[in-house]
């Protein structure tokens, strides 16, 4: 777990770096604002809409029109957010794995579903793969 979270945070550190923004900005935007927004542009794409993703937008417009001041809304978000990784200790996963697990692994399942589902051609062409290589 370990590797991953050091390698999750090295890429925050460096989008930071490159963006001008803090490694608390970079992580409410990720994690916050594009990571959901791609969930909901293949909802859109799965349910043959584009309503999720105006709404998503606009809310998202308004929040940040009315955030007086984005890094302590950022740094507030980030306080809150290792607060309930650390409540994972309660069933025994220190900050690191309940990172790991919750903001890598879990991100990562949503997104392979979704894209499967919203890509059935893809759906079909992993499907027929996996079935190539268990004949094999």
């Amino acid at each position: 777990m370990n590797p991953v979270f050091k390698a999750v945070a090295r890429t925050l550190d460096w989008a930071a770096l490159v963006t001008g923004f803090t490694y608390n900005e970079i992580n409410i935007i990720a994690y916050y604002i594009v990571l959901p927004f791609v969930y909901v542009v293949l909802l859109d794409r799965i349910f043959h809409k584009h309503v999720l993703k105006i709404t998503y937008v606009l809310v998202w417009a308004a929040i940040l029109v009315a955030v007086r001041n984005f890094s302590s809304f950022c740094d507030a978000l980030f306080k809150t957010s290792v607060d309930f990784l650390l409540m994972f200790s309660a069933v025994g996963l220190d900050y690191v794995a309940a990172s790991v697990v919750i903001c890598v692994i879990l991100p990562a399942m949503v997104f392979v579903a979704l894209l499967l589902i919203a890509f059935p051609d893809l759906r079909r062409r992993f499907s027929a793969h996996n079935n190539d290589q268990t004949r094999a």
